[in-house]
């Protein structure tokens, strides 16, 4: 199923899409509509509600739509990433599944490589859709996917920057990305703001971002504003790419699926994906009559500010179609808050919210997240310390969704549905297994007892680099690993892991 939405689009790319007819069908039966939010890099110090409320602190400045939020929902303090870094964590997101079961256990790091996703997986997409929900995809990808290549017309395998000469067709989206996964609307920035490439899909065909707008090979020198390209590399992009522009025009686009979706007949589900507050950091002057560049210390966190305008927007849209109150909204991050840069930290904000580590890290400050969730009437706002994971957000929709699914098939995917009303059986997680970032170390957690393993790339090594008990040693500073008294609880917890990933066991209760 197509939803085409047709959009003007202007120089500066504030597109606004008018509006398209959506499939209609039966009622919603009661079900809820379901928006769930993922930010890109955001840590728990990085919203004003944590800040004042679990580190008794007054904050640098103020996240008002997102704290407005975790008010009135339940916020999980033991909430987590599935790992430490952006794009295996997507994959666990999507698929409700551990990054090792995956086609690219370590993330896929390029525009052009495979999907991560295996053909027939479950998705958050799939599982809704086929649940008769309306469903829309808008933001950052990151999980691979199919381009053609000019020539050949075969799928397009070639390196994604500092390619001027790249072969591949970027005016189609080909497949493997948000439609395959069972998105019948998607608005998709494939590497979110960090490129390569940066251009924007809608329905997988090239949405320009100008009426003049040309894919050309951006670097310092062709682009709009030379900061506008990351640390990841000159690539392939739209003469008219604006990162200071790029959270309106996603949540511009999220509105727009809202107040559409919500005159057809059956419930929505919109996954929203925010590139904010990913490098390269570049703040636009205002948002909605907001100021965002140089509102706050530093250009990292002014992008916090426009994540929450965004955050802002999708709210007043709800409300605005009247369906606020019959609204799931499920809110977290890919990985724990950023290493601070030199403003951010003479200012004295910390990211990670008081925990060890930052994004890339095994600490609890690498993966401990954002993590919340409302239902006005249905879920008592407070707080719970039972542990949770992005991998909970594929059985919990599907619950919600009324589409139950094998254990076999969500077999790292717990429903969080009992706890968050309180109606039903929940059965709390025993254990956490996670992955860290770049240097390869995998976590696991039973009960407080936190292991952390340095594997590798080929993942045939397995050696023991840490131990922590969190109960009593939230910081991690106290580390037994090189401690003998604990080195028969390290080996069983080591050997209890391998088996886990060897047998393909249930992380999930």
């Amino acid at each position: 199923m197509v939803i085409r939405i047709e959009t003007l689009a202007c120089i500066v790319f504030a597109a606004v899409a008018s509006p398209a007819l959506l499939p209609t069908a039966s009622a919603g039966n009661g079900r809820p509509n379901i928006v769930l939010i993922m930010a890109d890099d955001l840590g728990l110090g990085d919203l004003s509600h944590h800040v004042r409320t679990f580190m008794h602190k007054e904050p640098l400045y103020e996240t008002p739509a997102i704290d407005a939020l975790a008010r009135q929902g339940l916020w999980f303090t033991d909430g987590h990433s599935a790992t430490s870094l952006c794009s295996p964590t997507r994959y666990c997101m999507m698929s409700g599944k551990c990054n090792y079961r995956s086609n690219a256990p370590w993330g896929v790091w390029g525009t052009f490589r495979p999907s991560a996703i295996k053909a027939g997986e479950p998705t958050l997409g799939t599982v809704t859709r086929d649940a008769g929900y309306t469903t829309g995809f808008i933001g950052k990808w990151h999980l691979g996917g199919d381009f053609l290549d000019k020539q050949t017309g075969r799928i397009y395998r070639g390196d994604d920057n500092n390619d001027p000469d790249c072969g591949a067709d970027l005016t189609r989206f080909e497949g493997n990305g948000p439609r395959a996964c069972g998105f019948d609307y998607d608005f998709t920035l494939p590497c979110g703001v960090q490129g390569p490439i940066y251009l924007a899909y809608e329905n997988e065909a090239w949405h320009p971002l100008g009426k003049d707008s040309r894919i050309i090979f951006l670097n310092e020198e062709t682009a709009i504003d030379p900061r506008i390209v990351s640390d990841k590399g000159n690539g392939m992009g739209d003469s008219n790419w604006d990162t200071r522009l790029i959270g309106q025009l996603v949540s511009q686009k999220a509105v727009d699926f809202i107040a559409q979706a919500a005159t057809a007949k059956k419930p929505f589900f919109l996954y929203y994906c925010s590139p904010e507050v990913h490098v390269p950091h570049c703040p636009p002057d205002e948002f909605d009559g907001k100021a965002i560049k140089g509102a706050t210390p530093s250009r990292h966190l002014d992008m916090v500010l426009d994540l929450d305008q965004q955050v802002r927007r999708i709210v007043d849209a709800l409300k605005a179609a009247g369906v606020y109150d019959n609204t799931l909204i499920l809110f977290t991050s890919d990985n724990g808050g950023l290493r601070v840069d030199k403003d951010t930290a003479k200012a004295g904000h910390d990211s990670a919210g008081g925990w060890t580590g930052s994004k890339n890290l095994p600490e609890e400050g690498g993966h401990r997240v954002p993590f919340f969730a409302v239902w006005a009437g249905h879920i008592k706002p407070g707080t719970t310390d039972e542990p949770a994971i992005s991998q909970d957000m594929l059985a919990t929709l599907a619950a919600v969704a009324g589409n139950p699914l094998a254990t076999e098939h969500l077999p790292d995917s717990n429903n969080l549905m009992p706890l968050l009303t309180g109606k039903g059986g929940y059965k709390p997680r025993t254990m956490l297994v996670q992955q860290a970032g770049s240097k390869t170390e995998v976590m696991f957690r039973k009960g407080s007892w936190k292991l952390i393993i340095q594997s590798n790339h080929a993942c045939t090594l397995w050696e023991p680099i840490a131990l922590y008990n969190l109960a009593d040693d939230p910081q991690e500073k106290r580390n037994f690993a090189g401690n003998p008294e604990y080195g028969e609880r390290i080996e069983r917890m080591k050997a209890e892991y391998l088996a886990i990933r060897q047998e393909g066991r249930r992380t999930a209760p």
